[in-house]
């Protein structure tokens, strides 16, 4: 038959399974999305106390248990209905929400996907109920004995829909997912105890608490909880408060701003735009402030039914609450001293352009005092970061010791990185002298004098004589290439030397980024950074690759796990190896501001020959720009 003559189909009213499976892939994208619903039921049941236990990032197993208020066993049946919900009665109710869930889907999907199970009892009745559901196949109430509240099982999500399960990701990526969902509702309700385990592990047990920066100090590190500025204002019926991290402070996304409406997590474009406006100035361009804030509004005020997941809410004024938030936070900047605190410490040198000229003084003074007393102790410096570079390393390389703070104030460049990184400590089977730190070529390039005269000009840039004029160096961008270069052929013939540590730097993370970072450590591994797990949201780091040792590894960690997540898990593996080779090689290299040595700038110009293309960086900007002796010349009208 044609298909001009086929007969059209015919509407057809779909099974309540079939719904349900349609629902299930609005409201159930992964095992962190039942966790939100199921995490959302028990603050509405009132609970006090929250247990969640995980396995195999919540594809085997998903177990909540709470002692909330429970349900009436006459409407357990109910609990799986769609459209089945005790938060509302009529439409007008939409505009009134005052609690997490409303919709009356999550159980519905949730069962239809999973071999799922309920026990729950209320506190004035005897014994409790067990209802059982296989795919949607419910079997019939059974008596149990039970707690009050309600315990919620979730086994082998997505087992009757495969196509489903075989897009879940690794199990510590979706444990990460879960555990960001944790934190969401663990920071909007910190008077909740709340439990984490996954596989039987304990990874958080947050007592009930009324301050809200003692849960803000666990989840994410003490060093960013002292930075951390409260904020409260109210305007009408309007209130906004919590917390934003000094500007020094900050990420490449948005993963650390946390905006919670009435208790619910949020996600809004318009609240976003006014967090980065207040921080205009403050922030380096692509830096994203953090924070973690919260909007009381009245409930008739914002529509929370225009998305499924209930992350995207509408407002009546929005403007209100954008003019509210903007004007809370620059007066509060207004009042504050936002300037970073004097640290010798070499993370925290890129901020220290920003001071005053009589805090720039009285530090340049602490600097040349502290340079002073450490010349009468240190060792000469060698030059082995430059050396790593050298395509032929040393057969039998000697564990360093540990590195040696350095003490020069770098001077404040607007677009160039200022972070002075420590100095090496003396390299055990480093070459003593310059000339053997810094071999050069066989033969001198045709350009370049036999005897180059380069003059380092605002501890940034290199002017070197050249038969046809003179070249500018911009020093970090070419020893970030040669960096680059270096570590990319050791990546690739699987030869990065890794410098073991003796005592292993542990570093807080956040939840999700550390699941992020475990989730990658054959990776991390291949590019020479040792990373375990070290229980909670800590991480250990045993060891990092010999030629990085200018870096700092709890600094260049933080920055190799923004890294991964703001590449996403579209990204493919070569790019995201690439992406953290360029992102390594400019933590590495030498900074703008840095004081070098004669002989290390004479080391670095003979290392610019050595590379494929030492022209640009890896980001793509020039390493250098030339100036021609006929230009000079008529720039200075010496032409007849």
């Amino acid at each position: 038959m044609s298909a001009s003559t086929e007969a059209a189909p015919r509407i057809q009213q779909l099974s309540t399974s079939v719904i349900n499976k349609i629902a299930a892939g609005e409201v159930i994208e992964r095992p962190a999305s039942v966790v939100k619903e199921l995490l959302e039921n028990s603050v509405d049941a009132l609970s006090t106390r929250i247990e969640v236990d995980i396995e195999q990032g919540g594809a085997e197993l998903i177990r909540i248990v709470d002692d909330g208020e429970g349900i009436h066993p006459d409407d357990v049946p109910l609990a799986i209905a769609s459209h089945a919900t005790s938060k509302i009665s009529a439409a007008d109710d939409l505009f009134h929400v005052q609690t997490m869930g409303f919709r009356g889907e999550a159980l519905a999907s949730i069962s239809e996907v999973s071999r799922f199970r309920l026990r729950t009892r209320q506190a004035d009745q005897l014994a409790g109920v067990e209802m059982q559901v296989d795919g949607g196949e419910m079997s019939p109430l059974q008596p149990c004995g039970c707690p009050p509240g309600t315990q919620i099982e979730v086994r082998e999500l997505f087992f009757n829909t495969p196509v489903r399960r075989k897009f879940l990701k690794t199990p510590a990526t979706e444990f990460a997912h879960i555990s960001e969902q944790f934190t969401r509702v663990a920071l909007a309700n910190p008077r909740l105890h709340m439990v984490l385990r996954h596989n039987n592990k304990s990874v958080y047990e947050l007592p009930a608490t009324d301050r809200l920066i003692d849960r803000l100090e666990l989840f994410f590190g003490s060093q960013l909880a002292e930075s951390l500025i409260p904020i409260e204002k109210s305007s009408g019926d309007l209130r906004v408060w919590g917390y934003v991290a000094q500007p020094r402070q900050s990420k490449a996304t948005r993963k650390g701003q946390y905006l919670f409406l009435n208790g619910r997590w949020i996600q809004d474009r318009s609240l976003q735009h006014a967090l980065t406006e207040a921080y205009r100035g403050l922030l380096m361009v692509g830096r994203q402030p953090i924070a973690y804030l919260f909007f009381e509004v009245p409930a008739s005020d914002v529509d929370v039914n225009v998305h499924p997941t209930k992350s995207e809410v509408r407002f009546r004024d929005s403007q209100q609450m954008y003019r509210l938030l903007l004007s809370t936070l620059r007066n509060t900047f207004l009042g504050m001293d936002l300037d970073s605190p004097l640290s010798l410490r070499s993370d925290d040198a890129g901020n220290r352009g920003s001071a005053p000229a009589d805090v720039q003084k009285t530090q340049r003074e602490l600097v040349d005092w502290a340079n002073d007393q450490l010349a009468r102790w240190k060792p000469t410096e060698d030059l082995s970061d430059l050396e790593a570079a050298m395509p032929e390393p040393p057969a039998a390389p000697a564990a360093p010791p540990a590195p040696l703070p350095t003490f020069d104030p770098p001077t404040t460049d607007a677009t160039t990185d200022v972070t002075s990184p420590a100095a090496p400590g003396d390299n055990a089977d480093a070459p003593a002298g310059p000339s053997a730190a810094a071999p050069a070529p066989s033969a001198p390039p045709a350009d370049l004098p036999e005897t180059p005269r380069a003059l380092q000009v605002h501890d940034c840039y290199l002017v070197v004589e050249t038969r046809e004029g003179i070249t500018v160096i911009d020093q970090h961008a070419l020893h970030e290439r040669i960096m680059y270069e270096h570590l990319r052929r050791r990546v690739l013939g699987g030869a990065v030397e890794v410098q073991r540590l003796l005592m292993p730097v542990t570093i807080e993370l956040s939840s999700r980024e550390a699941g992020l970072l475990l989730d990658r450590t054959e990776l991390l591994a291949e590019l020479g950074l040792l990373v375990e797990p070290f229980g909670g949201n800590s991480v250990m780091l045993s060891g990092y690759p010999t030629m990085l040792a200018k870096a700092d590894p709890a600094e260049l960690l933080r920055a190799v796990v923004e890294q991964i997540d703001s590449a996403g898990q579209s990204v493919t593996r070569r790019d995201l190896l690439d992406s953290l080779l360029h992102m390594m090689s400019c933590k590495a290299a030498i900074k703008a501001g840095q004081r070098l040595k004669p002989e290390e700038i004479d080391s670095l110009l003979a290392q610019r020959h050595l590379v494929d293309d030492h022209h640009h960086c890896p980001h793509g900007r020039p390493t250098a720009l030339t100036l021609s002796r006929a230009e000079l010349d008529r720039q200075f009208g010496r032409l007849g």
